[in-house]
């Protein structure tokens, strides 16, 4: 499951530029001619063809109006405008606040019927307390210096819990026992995040497993990820945002999420696992 964390995108963009290129060769224009009316140097027409430009709005407009193919123009900007955000620097992210931070896949999350979470650094965001999110969204915003809106972040992120108990969602997640014992924040918060673990595991749209510590395994411990549905997949990086939508690479993440999940222990283990984790603050 070693992935380059800007593959997703570099594909993305080799696939634009190769439609680019077939609309081109349909339309019967050299790339000289077409950037001769477009008024661009001929570089250009290369760097877009061969996906190491994505182009802009204006570019694709460009292009599909010079060689007739208008009708190319709506699905084209869509494709690139999801290149554009598959690898998204944390600073680029940041620039209008941590609680706008929290809002970007809110829609994502409403259309998603089957979440699945694998959690190796922090607790899944839906079973995730106030307190908890505070710990964790004021330490990312220390390390990457980003603007410390924290209560509206928290109010934003807290929201989504209600997907928990609105409509026919589902919601898949495997932890690593680690998660259970780092100290994200003081004991009290932690002590309220496992009791909070607790609780979730008896709501019908959640299965909880978690990986016990020294447990045999297959598949060795890897960035935190989400599914969301067989459509997207998200990691968080220390740089970065990074979602993937290769079906290719979403069958290899649900492949590894499915070999993760079987190494859990679910039921009275998992919660006796969290139940330890709870008597060792004190």
């Amino acid at each position: 499951m070693s992935t380059s964390p800007s593959s997703s995108a570099h594909e993305a963009r080799l696939a634009i530029g190769k439609r680019l290129r077939e609309i081109l060769r349909d339309s019967g224009i050299k790339a000289r001619a077409l950037a001769q009316a477009a008024g661009w140097d001929e570089s250009k027409c290369s760097r877009l063809i061969n996906g190491r430009t994505l182009p802009s709005d204006d570019d694709i407009r460009t292009w599909c109006r010079i060689c007739r193919a208008e009708e190319e123009i709506p699905d084209l900007i869509a494709a690139s405008r999801d290149a554009d955000s598959m690898y998204i620097e944390w600073r680029r992210l940041q620039r209008s606040g941590m609680k706008r931070l929290q809002e970007t896949r809110v829609s994502l999350y409403e259309q998603t019927r089957l979440f699945r979470f694998y959690c190796s650094h922090f607790m899944p965001w839906p079973l995730q307390t106030p307190g908890y999110m505070r710990a964790v969204l004021s330490a990312f915003a220390d390390f990457h210096e980003a603007p410390r809106d924290i209560d509206e972040a928290v109010a934003a992120r807290a929201a989504r819990s209600r997907l928990l108990y609105e409509g026919d969602h589902r919601f898949a997640i495997v932890m690593e026992e680690s998660v259970l014992h780092d100290r994200i924040a003081d004991d009290d918060v932690m002590a309220g995040q496992l009791g909070q673990l607790l609780e979730g595991m008896s709501l019908p749209s959640i299965s909880l497993g978690i990986i016990p510590s020294g447990a045999p395994r297959k598949l060795w411990s890897m960035e935190t990820f989400s599914i969301y549905d067989d459509k997207r997949v998200f990691m968080e990086l220390l740089s970065a945002g990074v979602t993937v939508t290769q079906p290719r690479e979403i069958a290899l993440y649900i492949k590894g999420f499915t070999e993760l999940a079987a190494h859990a222990v679910y039921g009275s283990r998992a919660r006796a696992l969290i139940t330890a984790a709870l008597a060792s603050i004190s």
